[in-house]
């Protein structure tokens, strides 16, 4: 294979380093990002081996973490406490004003985004060792367990729905409207969910290597999965085909 030179002042400019933050006194273990406003600002959460989690404001304007840009010392929104160990997972909707968080061997639980822990998600026996965590502005939790299990939360802590699954999951991600859910694993099959009932609605072809990481369009037409062979597949996608109204009207 031909090597390609890259020129020497993009590489320079790709390479500089623009903003270091400092928080957490452990290794962080997860990172979320919540909805964007008008200009690119969002709340950026991040959660660590310290059984914390920081939630901060990313300025779109400037692209980097704080209110003001260039300020020197750069402080959280919030410092969100309440688990005993390693944090896993989390998500966080600023529409709902609301954080979720699983750790390593403990239970989910909800903040609200100044910090204050308003609950805890409990889910069947056996739900353990949170993996995957989801949110929508619709209200809907999903979380998925160490064991292959599934649960469908509320935000008031009500379990709607739990499901198992044999294939160990890698990547989760819901629609916009909180209506379907995706997930992907090892076996490299990329499922889609109805959330309300757990009921599967669709299976894409299989894929030869594991699915790690998912990511969606900004119209949702496109799913765009990083797989365990390090290559990039997107698969084409219309929830309207699964949508009640779109059905009675076609």
């Amino acid at each position: 294979m031909p090597k390609v030179r890259a020129d020497d002042s993009f590489t320079q400019q790709h390479r500089k380093l623009s903003q270091i933050v400092f928080g957490h006194r452990d290794v962080v273990t997860c990172l979320a990002r919540s909805e964007s406003y008008i200009g690119g600002d969002c709340y950026v959460l991040s959660g660590s081996r310290d059984a914390t989690l920081l939630l901060w404001y990313w300025n779109g304007k400037s692209c980097s973490v704080g209110e003001t840009s260039g300020a020197e010392f750069v402080t959280p929104r919030a410092i969100l406490t309440g688990h005993d160990c390693e944090v896993t997972c989390a998500t966080v909707c600023a529409e709902l004003g609301l954080v979720i968080s699983g750790s390593k061997e403990g239970p989910c639980l909800i903040h609200s985004m100044n910090g204050d822990l308003l609950r805890t998600l409990e889910g069947p026996a056996g739900c353990l060792r949170p993996r995957l965590i989801q949110s929508s502005t619709e209200g809907h939790c999903v979380v998925y367990y160490h064991q292959g299990l599934f649960c469908v939360f509320s935000v008031n802590g009500k379990l709607l729905g739990h499901m198992e699954v044999g294939e160990s999951v890698k990547a989760m991600l819901l629609s916009r409207d909180g209506q379907y859910l995706l997930t992907g694993g090892d076996g490299g099959v990329l499922t889609v969910w109805q959330v309300h009932d757990l009921k599967q609605l669709f299976v894409y072809p299989g894929c030869d290597a594991g699915i790690r990481s998912m990511a969606m369009s900004h119209d949702q037409r496109c799913i765009i999965t990083g797989m365990a062979s390090g290559s990039i597949v997107l698969f084409y996608n219309d929830f309207n085909r699964w949508h009640h109204e779109y059905q009675m009207r076609y």
